[in-house]
């Protein structure tokens, strides 16, 4: 379920080789391959000028694409040698265009000016793993939702605290009709991370979810409410989002705001702003519905 074997396993050797050290350290991160010959040339660049300032803590780690093809896809790299500084799990710079010792050492002198490398004494960094929660989210909108349920719990293996990967891994049990099993996992959670917006968004697709009907049931509804009552037609779009049919339910409350957006003291106006919250505020597809639903409310 989520990752296939080979993805989990590369998941695990990035996590343990490349985000573990760059929790404390600044690690070098260079994309090679055999066959790359200006890899080859670029290589003993890299090792003599990350030894040099290794006390400094910085620390080379080589991924070869061919072997690592998962990892590489995740980074979006297009072309070898691609080369880049990770800083507690995150992106700091991007070191490719570096090809000399002097352009080295003055990246990493800028670099480490600003990070407090080595500094002792702070909590305990919370990985970066924003790269896998938007694959999950992708794999997630795209309807696969088992593979997204197991790739936010690898994020969470990774990154415990991570809110978005929890509210993620919710959304994904909503979308396999598990909402039993999504409230016992939020009612799990630490209360200070149970308060994290995203994990109220999660709490809101759950409320939604809760109007999930049968499809003998919904085509009722879809009956009654094409007899034009508000009540049945709120209740059609209520159980059509639960059914993950949101378009209809979009469609469905626009036309209610259109023909009385006053009714029931804007119910359907607050629905919809629900659906919104519960999708994400920044989904293309909320994006998309909420200028339609300005255009209807301002013209």
């Amino acid at each position: 379920m989520g990752l296939n074997l080979d993805e989990q396993k590369a998941v695990d050797r990035f996590r343990d080789d490349v985000v573990e050290p760059s929790m404390s350290k600044l690690v070098v991160l260079d994309f090679w391959a055999e066959w790359c010959g200006p890899c080859k040339a670029l290589t003993p660049v890299l090792e003599k000028v990350t030894a040099e300032y290794a006390d400094k803590g910085v620390v080379l780690k080589k991924l070869n694409v061919d072997e690592e093809q998962f990892i590489a896809s995740q980074f979006q790299v297009q072309s070898i040698p691609t080369v880049y500084a990770l800083f507690q799990g995150r992106p700091v710079a991007d070191l490719t265009s570096a090809r000399s010792e002097t352009q080295l050492r003055d990246a990493l002198d800028q670099i480490l000016a600003q990070l407090p490398i080595g500094e002792g004494g702070g909590e305990q960094p919370q990985h970066d793993v924003g790269q896998f929660i938007e694959m999950a989210e992708g794999v997630l909108a795209e309807g696969e939702n088992e593979r997204a349920l197991g790739i936010f719990a690898q994020v969470i293996d990774m990154a415990p605290d991570n809110a978005a990967a929890h509210a993620g891994l919710v959304r994904a049990m909503v979308a396999m009709g598990e909402t039993d099993r999504a409230r016992e996992h939020l009612d799990s959670l630490d209360p200070t991370l149970a308060e994290a917006p995203e994990i109220k968004q999660a709490r809101t697709a759950i409320e939604l979810a809760g109007d999930k009907v049968d499809d003998s049931e919904l085509a009722s509804l879809r009956e009654k409410a094409e007899g034009g009552d508000m009540d049945a037609r709120y209740a059609y779009a209520e159980a059509a989002f639960a059914a993950g049919q949101r378009d209809a339910a979009a469609d469905e409350l626009l036309a209610m705001i259109e023909a009385d957006r006053e009714w029931n003291e804007g119910a359907a106006r607050t629905k919809l702003l629900q659906i919104f919250e519960a999708v994400g505020l920044e989904d293309p597809w909320v994006v998309a519905t909420r200028r339609r639903l300005s255009k209807i409310l301002f013209g």
